[in-house]
């Protein structure tokens, strides 16, 4: 594969993962969408105002292309989980028009750019710099269906949607009864693996 293709191929990769987390807050209220719902607080909106980060980090700073009006990890203080979490005067709107904007600006970066194109992570060691494109984009697209996977289970733990993207769930064909039986399947198979009751 020539890097043009390898290029377009990471890059839909990075696009599909963006419309999957973004999806996931469709006809949620502002509570779900910010409510932690794991011990260490993983939200929906909190991942996409830390993917906005990520992005403009990777895509722009990275490559010496700052993103104009970008979110930047100095403005967060000293609270090292800032970008994981939505305040309540950061509007859903805000954020996810902040992400776009990132991301549109990193779309750009990577049509701009080659694959080799060289770059410098400045929170990265030595021994992982420099850093071209074709590693960022790896890198990013396997963090945002990280945390697409993420989103999957907090937004199924909030109303029980679960899926890949709109028109394509990916799951099994069943309605909740046969949900149901199969999460009573399963949870049989772990107790008797594990001699409970």
């Amino acid at each position: 594969m020539d890097d043009e293709n390898a290029k377009h191929h990471l890059h839909r990769a990075l696009r599909q993962a963006r419309e999957a987390v973004l999806w996931k807050l469709d006809g949620l209220g502002e509570y779900d969408v910010r409510r932690p719902l794991t011990p260490t607080a993983t939200n929906l909106l909190g991942l996409i105002k830390h993917l906005a980060f990520v992005e403009a980090a990777y895509f722009g700073t990275t490559f010496d292309r700052p993103v104009p009006d970008a979110p930047r990890w100095s403005d967060l203080g000293d609270d090292e989980t800032a970008d994981m979490w939505a305040r309540a005067d950061e509007s859903r709107e805000e954020l996810v028009a902040r992400y776009r904007h990132v991301a549109e600006h990193a779309d750009a970066t990577i049509a701009a750019l080659p694959l080799d194109a060289p770059g410098h992570v400045v929170h990265w060691s030595a021994e992982r710099n420099p850093v071209t494109l074709h590693g960022m984009l790896v890198h990013v697209v396997a963090e945002t269906h990280r945390h697409a996977g993420h989103a999957d289970i907090v937004r199924e733990m909030v109303d029980g949607a679960a899926g890949r993207q709109p028109g394509n769930d990916n799951l099994a064909p069943g309605d909740a009864g046969t949900w149901a039986r199969y999460h009573d399947r399963v949870e049989r198979a772990a107790r008797d693996a594990a001699g409970r009751p």
